[in-house]
């Protein structure tokens, strides 16, 4: 069944829209959960299935390698094929993936089956996104219903280190994966009767070769980034940078002179979606680099495990999913550039706080810093989706989405790699080191905070003090500077943001969504509701701009202009 786009007019949400965000917002928190719950249980199964140091790394590092390599191809596969389709097939895919993670004999099965994880986890971020985004016609019910889905995919790494030392405490090390095999049959047996389908009808084939140099271009790249974090500007690390950057330009070529692009390039030409994308990309990168020092702060300087300090940041954490939900309900009054200029400021508050703290201080600052930090990003996060994927036409908005999700990916791992660089090359210039310390013992001290921890153990109480206050005093001063910097950047992007986005109108009742239509769902569960192109795009709109629906009328007006 097609599914026209009227003159007018806009379909509220039902009790079953509503039955399926629950649905979607499931495997949403299951896939941020799945980065982070492994942490806890690497020591268990390194130690169980005999792994060494670099398969470990790979352990770690293979689910966001191929989630980050495939996103762009499956936003637009699930555009072509059908997002329910491809989300179904996705989840069937993950479980099976969990139980062969769950119970892996060796360390290269391991591996293998997080590749799989990743593989499948790419098709769930991008549609359940765009089904959202489908399913939501009204402007106000799609802007709750994009901030649940936010708060779910925070809320996940969130509660990942906690549900993983709960775990871990009952059982064998597998059971973290197998948290995903009874979320998933619940998503293949209710998916089908409570989420509509949604595809675009004149997508072309699949380009093969696109998705082989995005591949090339998004795997090395991150890799790379990962590399110069753990081990400095090293050839390995320079290589994989520039080979990734020159498939990028290769690959963005490709897409500009392909009838049927893998991600169309064109969706940069539209104003707001262009600046939202920039601004979660700044934001992702603060956030996920000067964030980890704090967790790092609490473990390497206070000496809490990672449980306790799962379990210390967990209140800041549900301050950023509450701020997150309280935007979505102050958008329908307040233009949305107001309200994430100012979740900036505060942030930026934050992050001075974090200036203050210090390694033999209390606890106070660094939590009072970490909760105004991550609340200040809540409008960002929420609206800022809001503004991207609605912003692009309707039959695009797996594209949209899969663009979210890598910006996040590159995001936090460039975040991570700049805070840790700056953060290393502050503590090798800060540490003071025993004269009695030489050799490779002085070379470990020297790298990082855990090498002086290290070797602190080993030395006898008259040195290893002093190393120990030294070097946790150095990591300090690390962190100091990242929240300075952090602090400058999110004012300097307050005012970007509040010039750029300030034209977008509050979410009001009465706008028609993206285009200037609703997308009507097809009531029947096995019904196929497609999306033409033809009927994307009007010129009828109303006069002033809501979050979401007036994204798509400004991008229109600058076109025009």
């Amino acid at each position: 069944m097609d599914v026209s786009l009227p003159e007018g007019g806009r379909r509220d949400a039902g009790r079953r829209e509503w039955l399926g965000l629950l649905i979607l917002a499931l495997p949403t928190l299951l896939l941020s959960l799945d980065l982070s719950v492994l942490y806890l249980a690497l020591p268990h199964l390194a130690a169980d299935l005999d792994a060494s140091g670099t398969q470990q790394l790979w352990i770690l590092d293979t689910y966001g390698f191929m989630v980050a390599g495939f996103l762009v191809t499956m936003g637009t596969l699930g555009d072509r094929i059908g997002r329910r389709r491809l989300l179904l097939i996705g989840g069937a895919f993950f479980a099976v993936a969990s139980v062969i993670a769950a119970f892996s004999t060796s360390a290269p099965m391991l591996i293998g089956a997080r590749a799989l994880l990743g593989v499948a986890g790419a098709t769930l971020a991008p549609s359940t996104l765009a089904l959202i985004t489908n399913m939501f016609a009204n402007p106000k019910q799609r802007g709750a219903a994009i901030g649940i889905w936010s708060a779910c995919f925070m809320g996940g790494a969130v509660i990942g280190p906690v549900i993983g030392g709960i775990l871990l405490s009952q059982f064998w090390w597998g059971s973290v994966f197998l948290l995903a095999v009874p979320v998933m049959i619940l998503l293949l047996a209710a998916g089908p009767v409570l989420l509509p389908e949604f595809r675009n009808p004149d997508a072309g084939r699949v380009d093969l070769l696109s998705v082989a140099m995005s591949l090339a271009a998004i795997i090395p790249f991150i890799y790379g980034l990962k590399k110069l974090a753990a081990d400095g500007w090293e050839l390995p690390a320079a290589l994989a940078l520039v080979f990734g950057v020159v498939m990028a330009v290769l690959f963005v070529r490709r897409q500009k002179h392909l009838a049927d692009p893998l991600f169309d390039m064109s969706l940069f030409s539209i104003g707001p979606l262009r600046t939202a994308l920039g601004l979660s990309l700044v934001v992702g990168t603060v956030q996920g680099g000067s964030l980890l020092l704090v967790n790092l702060f609490l473990q390497l300087v206070h000496g809490y495990s990672p449980l306790r300090t799962g379990l210390l940041l967990g209140p800041p954490a549900l301050g950023m999913i509450l701020s997150i939900m309280i935007s979505v309900g102050l958008a329908r009054f307040i233009r949305p550039a107001y309200l994430m200029a100012a979740g900036l400021l505060i942030s930026a508050i934050g992050y001075l706080v974090l200036t203050r703290v210090e390694a033999d201080g209390g606890l106070t600052g660094v939590l009072v810093g970490a909760a105004l930090a991550m609340a200040g990003v809540g409008p960002v996060v929420s609206l800022g989706s809001n503004i991207i994927v609605t912003s692009a036409p309707p039959q695009k908005a797996g594209s949209a989405s899969a663009a979210v999700e890598t910006n996040g990916q590159f995001g936090v791992a460039f975040g991570v790699a700049v805070s840790g660089s700056i953060a290393a090359a502050v503590y090798r210039d800060h540490l003071v080191v025993p004269a009695g310390v030489v050799g490779d013992a002085l070379n470990t001290a020297r790298e990082s905070l855990p090498g002086a921890l290290a070797v602190a153990a080993r030395l006898p109480a008259a040195l290893a003090g002093p190393l120990v206050a030294s070097a946790r005093d150095s990591f300090t001063s690390g962190l100091h500077v990242v929240a300075i910097a952090a602090a400058a950047l999110f004012i300097l992007l307050s005012v970007f943001t509040w010039a750029s986005l300030r034209r977008i109108e509050p979410m009001r009742d009465g706008f028609a969504p993206p285009g200037g239509a609703p997308v009507e769902a097809a009531p029947e569960a096995a019904a196929e509701n497609r999306v033409p192109a033809a009927s994307v795009g009007t010129k009828s709109g109303p006069s002033s701009l809501a979050v979401g629906d007036g994204v798509h009328q400004l991008a229109h007006n600058e076109e025009e202009a």
